[in-house]
């Protein structure tokens, strides 16, 4: 149990501070407000309990599928948002989409990950025995978690301007594509999108229930065994993505030795 709980609080933790990390170096970088990014991890901080609390309700809607459909309609949020912020940055034209784009993400975002997290505890609070075990695994999980991400933000925050920037851009492209699998995966769960036989199984290379397994499903929504219409929409999701970033990547105006 021990061992689960590190993993699972992990992938939740890791995920989250990968993306707030990208987006706290994108304020600095582009000199944006930080009030929006307070008010944002506020807010989903606040949504992620109310969500945890009412998850027993949420889950009966759409005949039982509640869940599942709410997770994957929050991570479409966070890619569309995330398409929109790859598109807007560093235009001055647009500043306020950079804004509402960043704060849309980081809502989502901490509202699906933190919910997980408050859930997964709150599974065992009325077993003592095994509550100190989960709860001593949570606190190992999310402090890797954050660690990783406190490294990356120091990371990115410290490289040249260009390459600050490109560096956040490989990483908003890739969650992005991350989101669009895991979305799709969830909406196959609950019905929506058509059950169809996995293109290929690698979990005897790479486990899913493994941390290297975990890790990788934060960053680029890994599964052993993705289905034709995952792996389709991962790869039309990377493709967009990427040629907006480069868009925006040519857009900026650098200075000498930047």
């Amino acid at each position: 149990m021990l061992i689960n709980s590190v993993i699972i609080i992990l992938r939740e933790v890791f995920e989250a501070a990968l993306i707030v990390s990208v987006l706290l170096v994108l304020c600095q970088k582009l000199q944006l407000p930080r009030r929006y990014f307070l008010s944002s991890l506020g807010l989903g901080g606040v949504l992620s309990i109310f969500y945890a609390r009412h998850i027993a309700s949420i889950s009966m809607f759409f005949d039982g599928v509640g869940q599942e459909i709410l997770n994957a309609c929050m991570h479409l949020m966070t890619f569309i948002c995330l398409l929109f912020l790859i598109f807007s940055m560093g235009r001055r034209p647009y500043y306020k989409i950079t804004v509402w784009a960043i704060a849309g993400c980081l809502s989502a975002t901490l509202v699906g990950e933190g919910s997980e997290i408050i859930i997964y505890i709150q599974g065992f609070i009325g077993n003592e025995q095994l509550l100190e075990t989960v709860l001593a695994g949570s606190f190992i999980g999310a402090g890797v978690g954050f660690s990783v991400g406190v490294f990356m933000y120091y990371l990115m925050i410290n490289l040249r301007p260009r390459k600050g920037i490109a560096v956040s851009l490989v990483a908003l492209v890739l969650i992005s594509a991350s989101m669009t699998t895991q979305a799709f995966q969830l909406l196959i769960q609950a019905d929506i999108l058509i059950s169809q036989a996995p293109l290929w199984n690698t979990s005897t290379w790479v486990s899913e229930g493994s941390v290297t397994g975990q890790i990788l499903y934060a960053l680029l929504g890994y599964e052993s065994t993705p289905t034709p219409i995952q792996v389709g929409g991962y790869f039309l999701s990377l493709i967009l993505a990427s040629a907006l970033a480069v868009r925006t990547f040519n857009t900026f105006k650098w200075e000498k030795g930047e």
